[in-house]
């Protein structure tokens, strides 16, 4: 199974930022994917950034240049550091695993097909 757990979500001020941290617990299954989602009221939940199993990284082209991810391994964390954070950045950001022999619901994103998902954490950008 594979447990994700969300934490550092917040209200800041246009231009602030913030870190997210995404803590994991998996067995069974081996992980090709590990990444973070965000769902705006009204909207559909878009990816934001991934990390693939090689090591490649990838942003969505809304928040290349200012958000960055990373992962300890040691500690089965995932981080996404925000900067210069935009009003239109305000959601509720989900950690997400994708594993092999699994299948999600959702389209791949970025070549990776997304199964499991965190209960999320409300990130909020003030003008």
């Amino acid at each position: 199974q594979v447990h994700l757990v969300e934490s550092g979500g917040g209200s800041v001020q246009s231009g602030g930022s913030l870190i997210l941290s995404c803590a994991a617990s998996i067995s069974t299954y081996t992980v090709s994917c590990m990444g973070w989602f965000r769902q705006a009221p009204g909207k559909e939940r878009e990816g934001v950034a991934l990390i693939d199993s090689a090591g490649r990284i990838k942003y969505s082209d809304s928040v290349k240049g200012r958000f960055s991810t990373s992962q300890d391994n040691s500690q089965k964390k995932l981080y996404l550091q925000m900067n210069s954070l935009k009003p239109e950045d305000t959601a509720m950001y989900y950690c997400a695993a994708a594993v092999y022999g699994l299948r999600g619901v959702d389209l791949p994103w970025m070549g990776c097909n997304f199964y499991y998902y965190g209960q999320g954490t409300q990130v909020t950008v003030s003008p």
